[in-house]
């Protein structure tokens, strides 16, 4: 039977957020001092999160996406895609990640079930990249994305938030990535969540530009279709490139009337939408199957017809700075 919330959207996507930490201070995601964590023993367990994924895939998840915070930083995640991967119902695991440890661990996940990755990366000048994540090394993601191709983990997506006063100038060398390689590159606009009172105004882009951008370089976008995944992005190819361009822009065209996704937290909280405050605990049904499909039906019911974010940075009935941050969420 499959999920259908009051809007007659059908939910297949399942995005695990399987910590809040992360080894990077992204600009847009967290501030320089980090984060309130979450304490170890309050975050699910892998056997835990494997209970609901079962819930979920007997009530039409087929797609489920890793997250965090960084979700390498947790131990042993390959225990958890073994487990998630017995799960017949589910015909997609793929893995978000800031790839700074990913060379060293992609060969277990891969061998573990891991399908598939999206890498984030907003800049490829090492010094811009650092200004961003306030601490990456460059050089360690691009390893980790050439592990990427060369375990065959595809389609290997990158994933670029626009940053207007950071890395506009690079859209271009982002775009020309996809020429010889079978990259497929995602722009993506800023968000105000969590941190929108201080730093949305200033740096949000609509992804206009890059159409823009690349059409007054000779390089016009060409819609195709999506190279896989359950993703919200609309797909282009520049003539002639091995890999795409995505454009996701869940502000200036927002996607919510096609959204497929609910979203589980490190500590346990389903969740309906990225910009809904409303959650439920799994914790109290997760040793009863039927309490634990029930639950994630009521979750569905509530989802909204579409977000309150907009261009302006403003938040509809959300005070500024009640919402959970994109690291304490999941991206």
């Amino acid at each position: 039977m499959p999920l259908i919330d009051q809007q007659g959207r059908t939910h297949d996507y399942l995005r695990i957020s399987v910590t809040d930490r992360c080894n990077l201070r992204c600009l847009y995601c967290m501030g320089e001092e980090g984060i309130e964590q979450v304490a170890h023993h309050d975050i699910l367990t892998y056997e835990e999160i494997a209970t609901v994924v079962r819930a979920g895939a007997e009530l039409g998840i087929s797609k489920i996406r890793l997250t965090g915070g960084e979700p390498l930083v947790r131990k042993n995640l390959g225990d958890l895609i073994v487990l998630i991967k017995s799960v017949e119902e589910i015909k997609d695991l793929a893995l978000t990640t800031n790839g700074i440890l990913l060379t060293g661990q992609a060969a277990e996940l891969k061998k573990a079930g891991l399908d598939r990755v999206n890498i984030s990366l907003d800049s490829l000048n090492p010094k811009v990249y650092r200004r961003t994540t306030r601490c990456g090394e460059l050089n360690e993601v691009m390893a980790g994305i050439e592990t990427a191709l060369q375990l065959d983990l595809k389609p290997v997506k990158i994933n670029t938030v626009l940053l207007k006063g950071i890395n506009e100038t690079e859209v271009l060398d982002f775009i020309k990535l996809t020429l010889d390689r079978p990259l497929h590159v995602r722009f993506i606009e800023y968000m105000p969540i969590g941190d929108h009172d201080r730093q949305y105004r200033e740096h949000y882009l609509p992804l206009s530009y890059v159409e823009e951008t690349a059409a007054q370089a000779g390089l016009p976008l060409t819609p195709t279709p999506l190279p896989g995944g359950a993703g919200p992005a609309e797909a282009y190819t520049v003539k002639g490139g091995k890999g795409t361009v995505g454009l996701i822009h869940p502000i200036s065209r927002h996607f919510c009337d096609r959204c497929n996704r609910l979203r589980l937290t490190a500590e346990g909280n389903l969740k309906a939408c990225l910009y809904c405050q409303d959650e439920y605990s799994v914790k109290g049904a997760i040793n009863d199957r039927d309490a634990l499909k029930a639950l994630i039906v009521k979750v569905l019911s509530g989802k909204p017809s579409e977000h309150q974010m907009v261009a302006d940075g403003s938040c509809g009935s959300v005070e500024p700075g009640a919402m959970r941050t994109m690291s304490k969420t999941g991206g």
